[in-house]
C-alpha cells in the first residue's frame, strides 16, 4: 500500500512537472549571461594599451535574442572604478530601473557584480551596449545586440546567407582616464589616433600611413551570396563614412525600424547610430576589396591619421586588395550628408515586432502636447570650468540617482524645471529635468550652434525624425516636416549650424536619459533626463529591483551583498528543462527498481 502511494505520488509529480515545462515553453523565454568586465591588453593601432574587455573579448560578445525574450545579464566589475552598462536602443518598456545610466542606477562598485533583467518587448533590429560612465566607451566595453523577428512575422527581405556585425570607431591611444583628465583640465580631446573595425586597426593600404604589424579585420564571404551587415558607430566623437569597394549597400533597417530599401554607395554613420545593409557578393573577385570607414566633418589639416580599413575576402579571391581606397563624398558638399539622411524612409507597409504594418501608427495625425527647442553651444566656462550645455544648463549628476530619489521622495536631488527654450541668462550647472506628460506627444527641435556634428539619443523610446535643415528653426519650419514615413529610431544627427526635429509619443513611464552620444560633450554636461510619470497606479510598471544598489543619501539602505563575490547560478531554460527531465527519469528508474 505504501509502495503504491509512493508510485502514485511520483507520477503526480511527473505530470505536474510536465505542466510546468509546457507553461515555461509557452511563455516568453529567458536567456542568461554571466559577463566579467576587466582590463585586457590589446594593440589596435600597433601600440600596447589597456582596453575594457567583456569575457576577455574586445569588442564584447553579441547578445542575440528574439522579440519579447527576457534577458538576464550578470555583470561582474573587475575594473578599478565603478561601472554601468547601458543598452543603446533597447526601450526597457516600463522598466527604466534596468537602463544602466547614472540617473537610474547606482554604479556597480569595483569588485561587485550586479544582475540586469529586462525584456526586449515589442522590438526588432540592430543595437549595441556600452559602458555609460566616465568615457569608458573610449576604452571599449561595447558589443552588439541583435533582436530577431518572431517566426510568425515575415521579414521584408529574403533570409541573408550570413549575418555580420561591424563596429566602427575613432580611437585614441590614450586611456579613457587620460582623456578624462584632459577634459577636466580644460582641454579638448584633439584628433583621434585612428579608426578601428571591430577593435582592429587598418589594413596596410599605404605604408606611408599604416605601420607594419597591425592586425586588421577580414570578412570572409562566398561569391554570389548576400549578407546582412549590421554597422554601429561606437566611437568617441567622429562621424564616419562607411563604404565597400565596388559593392552596393542596400539599406534595410536602422535602430529597430525597417526602412524603404534603397541602394547607397556609402553611408555617413554618426556617433551612436546603427544601420543594417544587405550586400551581395556580385564582383569577379579579381582581388580582395576594401571596406572603409573614414572621418567626416573634421578639419582635414588636423586629421593626419589613416582611416579605418578592413578587407572583404571572397573565397575565390585572386589576390590582395591594392590601389587607392574608394573615394569618400566631397567634403565641400555640405548638403550631401543631410540629403542622404533625409532620404532614409520608414517602410510603412512592413511588419516589425508586431504583425501590423509599421505605418499603422500615423504619427503625423497626432496633436503635439509639448514643444522643446533645445539649443547647444560650444563648450564654455561656467564657474571657471569648461562645460557644455543644453538650453544654457550643464547637467550635473547627483550622488543619488534620479530614479531612486523619485522612488523614495528624496527632496532637493532634482528640479522639474528644464526650460522649453533657450533662456537669455548666464549658463549654469544644475540638475534640471524635463517634466514629460505621460501619453503626451512631444516635439523636440535640436538646434546645433556648435561647429561639429552632434548625435542625440533618447533612452526608452523610438522617435520619428521629421525634419532637418541648415539655419535657425522657426515655426514656419514645420511646413517642411515629413509627417508620413519619417524613420523611427533612437539616435539622430544634428549638423553644425543646423536643426533636426523629432516627434515622440511618451507612452513609456520612467526616467529617461536624453544625451549627446559624443563622449566629450556628454562628459562635460550635455544631457538631460525626461521624467514620465503615470498618474494612475500601473501594476504592470516594474518595481524597484530587489537587488538594487543604493548610493548617495540612500547609502545606508545598502545591504551586504553576496553578489560582490559570486555570480548567480541561474541556468538557461534549456538547461533547466534538461535538469528537470534528468531528475524525472532518475525518479522513474528508482521506482522501477523498487517495483
Amino acid at each position: 500500500m505504501l509502495l503504491r502511494s509512493r508510485v502514485n505520488c511520483c507520477f503526480f509529480c511527473f505530470g505536474f512537472l510536465l505542466c510546468l515545462i509546457r507553461v515555461g515553453l509557452a511563455g516568453d523565454p529567458f536567456v542568461f549571461y554571466d559577463w566579467t568586465v576587466s582590463y585586457i591588453t590589446a594593440s589596435p593601432l600597433g601600440v600596447k594599451q589597456q582596453v575594457i574587455g567583456i569575457e576577455g573579448q574586445f569588442p564584447g560578445p553579441i547578445l542575440n535574442v528574439t522579440t519579447n525574450w527576457n534577458v538576464v545579464v550578470n555583470v561582474k566589475n573587475n575594473l578599478d572604478e565603478p561601472f554601468l552598462l547601458t543598452w543603446n536602443g533597447i526601450q526597457q518598456r516600463k522598466n527604466s530601473w534596468q537602463d544602466g545610466v547614472s540617473g537610474t542606477n547606482c554604479p556597480i562598485p569595483a569588485g561587485w557584480n550586479w544582475t540586469y533583467q529586462f525584456q526586449v518587448k515589442d522590438q526588432i533590429g540592430s543595437f549595441f551596449y556600452f559602458p555609460s560612465l566616465g568615457l569608458q566607451r573610449a576604452a571599449g566595453g561595447y558589443g552588439g545586440i541583435i533582436v530577431n523577428n518572431r517566426e510568425v512575422i515575415p521579414v521584408p527581405f529574403g533570409k541573408p546567407d550570413g549575418d555580420i556585425t561591424l563596429f566602427i570607431s575613432d580611437w585614441y591611444i590614450k586611456s579613457h582616464k587620460e582623456l578624462r583628465n584632459d577634459l577636466e583640465s580644460g582641454n579638448d580631446l584633439g584628433a583621434p589616433d585612428g579608426v578601428l573595425f571591430n577593435g582592429l586597426g587598418p589594413y596596410q593600404f599605404d605604408r606611408a600611413f599604416v605601420r607594419d604589424g597591425i592586425s586588421y579585420q577580414i570578412i570572409n564571404v562566398e561569391p554570389g551570396k548576400t549578407y546582412r551587415l549590421r554597422v554601429h558607430n561606437v566611437g568617441t566623437s567622429t562621424s564616419l563614412n562607411f563604404r565597400i569597394q565596388n559593392h552596393n549597400l542596400v539599406l534595410v533597417e536602422t535602430e529597430g525600424s525597417y526602412t524603404v530599401q534603397q541602394n547607397y554607395s556609402n553611408m555617413d554613420i554618426h556617433v551612436g547610430q546603427s544601420y543594417s545593409f544587405l550586400v551581395t557578393m556580385d564582383q569577379d573577385a579579381s582581388s580582395d576589396y576594401y571596406i572603409v570607414a573614414s572621418p567626416r566633418f573634421v578639419n582635414a589639416s588636423a586629421w593626419t591619421k589613416a582611416p579605418g580599413v578592413a578587407i572583404l575576402h571572397y573565397s575565390n579571391s585572386q589576390g590582395p586588395a591594392s590601389g587607392p581606397l574608394p573615394d569618400p563624398p566631397n567634403e565641400y558638399d555640405t548638403y550631401f550628408s543631410m540629403n542622404q539622411a533625409r532620404s532614409i524612409r520608414w517602410n510603412v507597409s512592413a511588419g516589425a515586432a508586431r504583425p501590423n504594418p509599421q505605418g499603422s501608427f500615423k504619427y503625423g495625425d497626432i496633436t503635439v502636447t509639448d514643444v522643446y527647442v533645445i539649443l547647444n553651444r560650444p563648450a564654455e566656462l561656467i564657474d571657471g570650468k569648461r562645460r557644455t550645455t543644453l538650453n544654457g544648463i550643464s547637467y550635473i549628476a547627483p550622488s543619488t540617482p534620479l530614479k531612486l530619489a523619485q522612488q523614495f521622495t528624496v527632496p532637493g536631488v532634482f528640479k522639474l524645471d528644464f526650460p522649453n527654450r533657450f533662456m537669455n541668462r548666464a549658463a549654469k550647472v544644475d540638475t534640471s529635468l524635463i517634466n514629460g506628460t505621460f501619453k503626451g506627444f512631444m516635439e523636440i527641435i535640436f538646434q546645433n550652434n556648435d561647429t561639429s556634428v552632434q548625435s542625440y539619443h533618447l533612452d526608452g523610446y523610438a522617435f520619428f525624425v521629421v525634419g532637418m535643415d541648415y539655419g535657425v528653426w522657426t515655426e514656419n519650419s514645420r511646413s517642411t516636416y515629413n509627417k508620413w514615413d519619417g524613420v523611427a529610431r533612437c539616435t539622430t544627427q544634428v549638423f553644425p549650424g543646423a536643426w533636426t526635429a523629432i516627434l515622440v509619443s511618451l507612452d513609456n513611464a520612467g526616467m529617461w536619459n536624453l544625451r549627446t552620444q559624443n563622449l566629450d560633450s556628454w562628459y562635460l554636461g550635455q544631457e538631460v533626463y525626461v521624467s514620465v510619470l503615470n498618474p494612475e497606479n500601473d501594476n504592470t510598471e516594474a518595481q524597484l529591483p530587489e537587488n538594487a544598489i543604493y548610493c548617495g543619501v540612500l547609502s545606508n539602505m545598502q545591504r551586504d551583498q553576496a553578489r560582490r563575490v559570486n555570480f548567480s547560478a541561474a541556468p538557461s531554460l534549456d538547461k533547466m528543462f534538461e535538469i528537470v527531465l534528468v531528475a524525472i527519469i532518475a525518479a522513474l528508474l528508482g521506482i522501477s527498481g523498487i517495483i
